[in-house]
């Protein structure tokens, strides 16, 4: 009885303390994930447990996402997951995406994860139009965006319509211009096959260093009215806060440089800028919800402490980061190089082995040509001897025929004839045999000298017969020596280097010199980059050229004129905000 209510005293314990727990799922921009939470967590301990199971170190520039009431939120890292107004049902769901975005991808991006989740949001902000890109930008995205996916342009592969079923372009852009899907397709195939080499996330690199000079990357809009109620758009980014016209979200009126702020707060519904220098006047605006200004001031914050700690020196963490990131960049370039190297070596071992395939099969050709030119040169040797042995018995047959002439003409001439009609009958007879005679004396002369020819020739026919077999000798020589070169050859790239990542590729020594051999590099891609840029503007210039005759100019947006406009006055993103800061 004791035990029994032990037993169940246990049980009753053990179900007591076992935590309730609700189910999560997180969206991010190429998975899902579904997570099992405590109801004691914090938005801190599950945004730590999706980084960790992502492998993301550099955490600051993400949150979670979620919508409540047409209006997006951001879960708080020290408060409670369902303290937050998130919908009852489960499982709860949060989208993992960028808050914040870097001044410059290249210098502050360091993992290769990192990178890969702001492309795919990047490229999908511009997709959905919500970044606005002109038409030749958006060809040179898509060209980076292909390269990303499917590696080096092949022509054997990559054959025409193998993008019919890819989204690479913005909706208005394929819009604005009298041009076929095939059209569209040629010009991103031609700028792809000049991205060889570059590995997924170089690609990736590339297509974030070009959107992040648009004018709306990275830029949070909001609906605001100034004092005198006129509306505006607040615009948020990593350089400062910046103010449009509602119907211009491209150049802002005016701007705040994170720099030059002294202080930002808000009372109820109301925002007050106060700009570092005193002189200018102090900016108030309005905007409509709580719930967005909430938003405002937890972007403006944590922009403005990624602008103050970009301007400082990297924290320990993210040195040793960009030391790894360093390592393995060095490390996938020797992989890249070694790949490189074995790849030329077959190649041009394919070469030589389809060069001495082609000769062989040359040589086969000639040995079979000088075959059957030995086979008709034995049949007409053959012809040639049976018709001199024809020839020869005729010459004997017509000898004997004379013989029998002359013999006739003798026994004519001896015969008496007695009167003078035999006599004349005689030698009218006479004269006929002497000149059957004679016919056949010359028929035999001739058949003779046919068959001294037909000797001859028979004699030149085994001669050419004999210089045949002596050539094919010699076909049949070299065939053997070539087949034993193509047999060497062939095994050539089995005998290759092998490229084993476990065993050798992964035990590298970065020393000294290697670090300062791979600064070197960098700097000479920097230069390099360079003259692409430049090279790329004219490219730019050159496919806005070509494609303007099919443009529909009534079918241009509002953002499209403007940007346009911005164009033939010289203005970019960054000097425009030079000019109205």
């Amino acid at each position: 009885m004791a035990g029994a209510i032990a037993s169940r005293m246990s049980f009753s314990s053990l179900k007591r303390k076992q935590p309730k727990t609700f189910t999560v799922r997180i969206a991010t921009m190429d998975a899902e994930m579904e997570f099992s939470c405590e109801v004691k967590w914090k938005g801190k301990d599950l945004f730590d447990l999706v980084c960790r199971t992502l492998g993301l170190r550099e955490t600051w520039f993400f949150g979670l996402q979620y919508t409540i009431k047409d209006t997006v939120a951001w879960l708080k890292m020290d408060k409670k997951v369902l303290d937050h107004d998130v919908p009852t049902e489960e499982p709860k769901t949060f989208h993992f995406l960028a808050k914040f975005y870097p001044e410059n991808a290249e210098e502050e991006l360091v993992q290769e994860i990192t990178q890969h989740l702001f492309f795919l949001q990047v490229k999908k902000q511009i997709l959905d139009e919500k970044i606005f890109c002109p038409p030749e930008a958006s060809v040179l995205l898509a060209s980076y965006a292909v390269q990303a996916k499917y590696g080096d342009y092949d022509p054997n592969v990559h054959k025409r319509g193998f993008l019919a079923q890819e989204e690479l372009l913005p909706k208005r852009v394929i819009n604005l211009y009298q041009m076929t899907p095939e059209m569209w397709e040629e010009r991103i195939t031609a700028w792809y096959a000049e991205h060889r080499g570059r590995a997924r996330d170089e690609a990736e690199m590339e297509y974030l260093k070009i959107a992040q000079d648009l004018e709306m990357y990275g830029v949070n809009y909001f609906a605001i009215r100034n004092k005198k109620g006129t509306e505006l758009l607040l615009g948020v980014d990593a350089l400062g806060l910046h103010i449009y016209d509602p119907d211009n979200r491209l150049t802002p009126k005016i701007s705040f440089p994170w720099n030059e702020i002294r202080n930002i707060s808000y009372s109820d519904k109301e925002f007050t800028i106060k700009p570092l220098d005193k002189k200018i006047d102090v900016f108030k605006f309005n905007s409509s919800k709580l719930r967005v200004n909430k938003l405002i001031l937890q972007l403006c914050i944590g922009n403005h402490d990624l602008f103050m700690r970009r301007r400082k020196a990297d924290s320990l963490e993210v040195q040793q980061m960009k030391a790894q990131a360093r390592e393995e960049k060095a490390r996938k370039q020797m992989e890249r190089q070694c790949l490189a190297r074995e790849k030329q070596m077959r190649e041009e071992a394919e070469r030589t082995r389809d060069e001495l395939e082609r000769r062989l099969m040359q040589l086969k050709e000639e040995a079979t040509m000088a075959n059957e030119a030995l086979m008709r040169s034995e049949e007409t040797a053959d012809l040639l001897a049976e018709k001199a042995q024809i020839t020869e018995e005729e010459a004997k047959l017509l000898a004997q025929k004379a013989a029998e002439a002359e013999q006739e003409m003798q026994r004519i001439k001896a015969t008496a004839i007695r009167t003078e009609e035999e006599k004349r009958l005689m030698e009218q007879k006479v004269l006929e045999a002497e000149m059957l005679a004679l016919k056949m004396a010359e028929e035999s002369e001739r058949r003779a000298k046919e068959a001294d020819q037909l000797k001859q020739d028979l004699q030149e026919a085994r001669e050419s017969e004999r210089r045949a077999k002596q050539k094919l000798l010699e076909i049949t020589s070299k065939s053997s020596y070539t087949q034993s070169m193509n047999s060497s050859t062939t095994a050539l790239p089995t005998d290759l280097p092998s490229f084993n990542l476990i065993n050798e590729s992964l035990s590298f020594d970065f020393k000294d010199t290697d670090m300062k051999r791979l600064s070197m590099e960098i700097e000479k891609e920097k230069v390099e980059y360079m003259e692409k840029s430049k090279h790329l503007q004219e490219q730019l210039n050159e496919l806005k050229t070509e494609i303007e005759a099919l443009k529909l100019k009534e079918r241009e947006t509002a953002l499209d004129i403007l940007h346009n406009e911005n164009s033939s006055r010289g203005n970019s993103k960054h000097n425009t905000i030079k000019k109205v800061s």
